[in-house]
């Protein structure tokens, strides 16, 4: 291939992530005089994980529905101004380096730890920014305390009364990917490259352990 060619096919991607973060960032709050909000450690060194049920646009979702497939899990708010596109939009490039088989075996979830403001509608438009197989959940703010708390996540409200949006959630950054039998097996850190992330994928599909599910889960599609 020429190497013109090389780098369009290259750059358009990128291109077209950086466009998907401009446009969530305009619509879904973004606000110039907002701080960028702070990223808090993970609470324990060894979190168990574990199954959870939350709300998605088309109904619940467990964690269950997807054994046999590897999940990357992020906890995040619609109208965070810089971490949450951030890591998405990494998470994305990701997914379309994989190969359409390798991306079968695959499914993000990306959980708002922001009941008040994101209802399961506003996370399936929001993600869809990004990636149209990403799943967007939430739930109470009890089931929400209590599934961040076994993945060694946290996350607060931090009031902001004199911009727009009146608070800011400060959370936890970390990308979770939990194995094809649902353990949780490492924690990425913040703005883990897609190459590192599609590298540290594709190690554990080759695991073939586990086939993919049988299970359909085209109830849980944000499409």
């Amino acid at each position: 291939m020429p190497e013109r060619l090389r780098l369009s096919a290259w750059l358009l991607p990128v291109a077209a992530l950086g466009l998907a973060i401009l446009l969530a960032w305009l619509w879904f709050g973004w606000q110039p005089q907002a701080p960028a909000h702070a990223l808090l450690d993970a609470g324990t060194d060894s979190p168990p994980g574990g199954d959870f049920v939350l709300q998605s646009a088309t109904g619940a979702v467990s964690l269950a529905d997807f054994r046999g497939n590897l999940v990357l899990l992020y906890f995040g708010y619609t109208a965070c101004p810089d971490v949450c596109p951030t890591n998405l939009a990494l998470i994305a490039m990701a997914l379309r380096e994989l190969t359409p088989a390798e991306r079968a075996r695959v499914q993000v979830l990306f959980v708002s730890v922001d009941p008040q403001r994101d209802d399961p509608a506003r996370l399936k438009q929001y993600v869809e920014y990004f990636h149209p197989d990403i799943v967007g959940l939430t739930g109470s703010d009890a089931q929400l305390r209590a599934l961040t708390g076994r993945y060694g996540a946290v996350y607060r409200r931090s009031e902001d009364p004199g911009s727009a949006m009146g608070y800011l959630i400060d959370h936890s950054a970390s990308t979770y990917l939990i194995d094809a039998r649902g353990s949780l097996r490492e924690t990425l850190g913040h703005a883990t490259p897609s190459a590192e992330l599609v590298a540290t994928l594709r190690r554990y599909l080759a695991d073939t352990g586990l086939e993919p599910t049988l299970l359909d889960n085209t109830h849980v599609k944000n499409h």
